[in-house]
């Protein structure tokens, strides 16, 4: 996006109303938004790690906000422009359930080698329990972010070779309600 652009041209508009779930006037009030809080016409890792802290000031949210942000930043040039931002904003708040899936794959599949290992997963699951810190009551068997990956790959990893594909992680989601709840979690806020 130009730095120098204070609207959407309708070429844009039209482009993402074609590959987002918003319409029109809710995309132009994004970007309105999303311009007066990044002048600059994109979001870095530490403004992207502050508005994570707004929404859980008891926990640490910096390493998941990190993993968020590398999904969110698609080209990976360390900044998130505003298309990259209402796409995954789309994705996680009104996105089918597969599309959830997928989004949320390529959140713990940290290396982006089409697998989800054990190591990756406990990367993010730690983050996830250092954000939410001591707001949630947590089940014995999940009470640690070791015992709830070991949890997730004994129902997930049907073929046994230590790693999460696509399919498998879509389907292991699937069985899993706590999975399916939390990647609804978005869902109405926006």
């Amino acid at each position: 996006m130009g730095k120098s652009h204070s609207k959407l041209s309708q070429e844009q508009l039209k482009e993402l109303q074609r590959c987002t779930n918003f319409d029109k006037k809710e995309l132009q009030q994004w970007y309105k938004g999303f311009m007066k809080d990044c002048p600059s016409g994109a979001l870095d890792r530490t403004e992207f790690q502050k508005i994570y802290k707004q929404f859980f000031p008891f926990g640490d949210s910096s390493a998941f906000a990190d993993h968020v942000f590398n999904v969110f930043d698609e080209n990976k040039n360390g900044s998130i422009d505003f298309e990259e931002f209402i796409s995954a904003l789309s994705v996680t708040s009104r996105g089918n359930l597969d599309q959830k899936l997928v989004w949320s794959f390529k959140l713990y599949d940290i290396n982006n080698d089409g697998y989800i290992t054990r190591e990756e997963m406990l990367k993010i699951v730690q983050a996830i329990y250092k954000m939410v810190g001591n707001m949630v009551k947590l089940p014995p068997d999940e009470d640690t972010p070791d015992k709830r990956v070991e949890k997730i790959f004994t129902l997930m990893d049907t073929n046994e070779d230590g790693k999460l594909d696509m399919e498998e992680f879509r389907k292991g989601s699937q069985k899993d309600p706590t999975i399916v709840q939390a990647l609804n979690l978005y869902d109405g806020l926006v």
